[in-house]
């Protein structure tokens, strides 16, 4: 296992120190969460300076599409337009020199009214435009397992099937979907060829937590384990922070295991 690691930004804090920090922590990207004060339209406005941060400390460019976008929408209209505004912020992605772009692959239909088998239909069908609109402007499409949604990891076998996106790993949503280390080892075992990036989201319980890495109790032993050694994908620390502090700490718990 060979991977490069970076950290998904805090849209709480600016993005210039983030970068900036990045390439004085040794990181070897940044991976910018789309959103709020760091939105497609504010990063184009200001491309300009992040790319020369990205460029003056060598740091790579992964992007998180933002969410919901609610791809997955049975209304056509609604689905359409959630396919568009990712598609242009694809384009800043690219823009920008970014090699991945992190996907939720949810629908926020009422669940009530709407069956998750249905909804799933409609998710692979925005999934596979925005995968070959991604590879069009050489940006990889990498759709996340998310808890509470019809692509929950104990499900997301039926999008890879269904489409030739690459897959997050987010751990963290795993373990609240009730994979415990063991399965989700088991999981990468059967799916490395597939993942692509890994978000590592640490908890102490089932709950979607964000800790600094090694603050919880996650065991990320058996899950590293199941990688090949030849896997060379991206891990991102993804910690519910602004402090970078704790992110310089992570990244020390990080090298431990590796």
């Amino acid at each position: 296992m060979n991977p490069r690691i970076g950290f998904v930004t805090a849209v709480a804090s600016e993005l210039e120190p983030q970068l900036r920090f990045a390439g004085n922590g040794e990181f070897d990207y940044v991976e910018i969460l789309m959103d709020g004060p760091h939105s497609r339209e504010r990063l184009t406005s200001n491309r300009g300076t992040i790319r020369q941060i990205l460029d003056d400390h060598g740091l790579g460019l992964l992007v998180h599409l933002p969410f919901p976008t609610d791809i997955g929408s049975p209304y056509e209209s609604v689905r359409s337009g959630a396919v568009e505004t990712q598609s242009a912020c694809i384009d800043a992605a690219a823009e920008l020199g970014a090699e991945k772009a992190v996907l939720h692959p949810e629908s926020s239909a009422w669940s009530v009214a709407w069956d998750d088998a249905e909804l799933r239909e409609y998710i692979n069908e925005s999934v596979s435009k925005l995968n070959a609109y991604g590879n069009s402007r050489h940006v990889e499409i990498c759709a996340e397992n998310i808890f509470g949604s019809p692509y929950t990891i104990e499900h997301i076998d039926g999008l890879l099937a269904a489409t030739d996106t690459s897959l997050t790993l987010d751990t963290g949503h795993a373990r609240v979907t009730s994979h415990d280390p063991t399965e989700t080892a088991a999981f990468v075992a059967d799916h490395a060829d597939r993942i692509s990036h890994v978000h590592l989201n640490d908890t102490r319980r089932p709950a979607d937590e964000h800790l600094p890495f090694g603050a919880g109790n996650l065991d990320f032993g058996p899950i590293f384990e199941a990688f090949p050694t030849d896997w060379h994908g991206t891990l991102s620390l993804e910690v519910g922070t602004q402090s970078l502090d704790y992110l310089r700490e992570s990244r020390s718990q990080l090298e431990r295991y590796l």
